[in-house]
């Protein structure tokens, strides 16, 4: 599943970047770099979190979730202003909210594991 994952993430960003080639010019390097940005936030936050333990991985998720909420509304952004065809919009929106699926359903499978952690210490 964490190989799906990151790789849609990955695929997301290959597509926007591609996007981000016939943005206007005076939204590329503002709203567009932000984007780009924060997209390559949540794939740091994603590869970081592979690499821990699982009781260390929900703060890295939380921030991926985040990152993920602006995205949504930089998306729209763009399209309301015209930077992104309605077309590209969708592909972006349905995307986005299937990584968030299972970045939710990735931060449920270990939340249960961090309550029982937290009654052991006390």
């Amino acid at each position: 599943m964490l190989v799906l994952f990151f790789k849609k993430s990955y695929d997301l960003y290959k597509e926007f970047y591609s996007c981000l080639k016939i943005f206007p010019k005076q939204d590329r390097y503002a709203l567009g770099q932000k984007s780009e940005t924060i997209l390559m936030e949540i794939l740091e936050c994603l590869l970081t979190a592979t690499g821990l333990p699982k009781a260390e991985k929900l703060p890295f998720l939380d921030k991926a979730s985040g990152k993920l909420n602006i995205l949504r509304i930089y998306m729209r952004l763009a399209k309301d202003i015209k930077a992104m065809d309605n077309k590209k919009y969708i592909f972006f929106q349905e995307s986005v909210d299937e990584i968030g699926r299972m970045l939710g359903g990735w931060k449920k499978s270990i939340q249960p594991l961090q309550q029982s952690d937290l009654s052991f210490k006390r």
